[in-house]
């Protein structure tokens, strides 16, 4: 499996319209392609990239909205624009995984792996060499 190393330790991102951004002080512990229905209706995507860091790790500006996708996980986004900013459950406690788009710099980001393949759409079509995990992948 390949680093999910970034060029520089310290990233950037934001909202569409740049009213929350965060500042990354480490590279991701993991990152992953998911193909899950839940991600895939916040996003409004056939998938979505993901990066995973330590919540201290993540230095916000400007103020997120929360909403409880379930009963184990909340997602944040921008109130101005409605961006997606997070996601954080409690089956990864301490952790908070950012859409990777919304990175300043997203052709940074390398994805190591497929997740929740079992849910990919049968009309998206990947042929990469990443590894494939049907439901939740233990990093």
């Amino acid at each position: 499996m390949t680093d999910p190393v970034l060029p520089d330790p310290q990233f950037s991102g934001r909202c569409q319209c740049g009213a929350v951004r965060y500042r990354l002080v480490a590279p991701p512990a993991w990152t992953a392609l998911c193909h899950c229905d839940s991600c895939r209706r916040a996003a409004g995507a056939p998938m979505v990239a993901w990066m995973g860091f330590e919540v201290d790790q993540v230095l916000w500006t400007g103020t997120r909205r929360f909403y409880n996708s379930s009963a184990k996980a909340k997602r944040s986004f921008c109130p101005v624009c409605g961006t997606q900013m997070s996601f954080e459950s409690t089956a990864w406690p301490g952790e908070v995984h950012l859409p990777a788009m919304s990175l300043d710099d997203p052709t940074a980001y390398r994805p190591q792996l497929h997740c929740h393949a079992g849910e990919q759409l049968d009309w998206l079509k990947i042929h990469d060499a990443l590894p494939v995990h049907q439901g939740t992948a233990e990093i």
